[in-house]
């Protein structure tokens, strides 16, 4: 069975921001509820945070903040949720997702039991941001 992630590089599911030879930013588009949803995917197929080298380690931190401070300049929303499970999918990627404290599952996380229905125009305002935030994002991982 093929890698999800290595398939995935630019489908109705997600589409490619911005890119550098070791790793991809994408903007997943197939969370409804959380259109500021962006994975950090290290291009090379390793499972684990430590199969990197030092200076590997610190590229792909310094995208996952890149992608956070994009979110929070231009969205300020309420936290920003990062996660690096790989238990599905063991390819290295991170998830940094926009949380606002009146989306779908606020507080829970957003694989939790939803709290309240999604507040469809707060979510168009979001959607609206994005290319902003997509723009910020490719624009910093080409001076990187």
């Amino acid at each position: 069975m093929g890698c999800e992630l290595c398939s995935r590089l630019e489908t109705p599911a997600c589409m490619a921001v911005a890119a550098t030879p070791r790793l991809r930013v994408v903007r997943v588009l197939d969370a409804p509820d959380f259109p500021a949803f962006y994975r950090v995917i290290w291009n090379a197929h390793v499972a684990e945070f430590s199969d990197l080298n030092d200076v590997d380690r610190a590229h792909a931190m310094d995208t996952v903040v890149t992608v956070e401070r994009a979110l929070r300049e231009r969205l300020s929303p309420t936290k920003i949720n990062l996660a690096a499970l790989g238990n599905m999918v063991p390819h290295l990627h991170w998830h940094v997702i926009a949380r606002f404290e009146r989306d779908s599952h606020f507080p829970q996380p957003i694989w939790g039991t939803r709290q309240r229905d999604s507040d469809a125009d707060a979510l168009a305002r979001i959607g609206l941001a994005l290319p902003m935030v997509d723009e910020r994002i490719a624009a910093a991982l080409a001076t990187s």
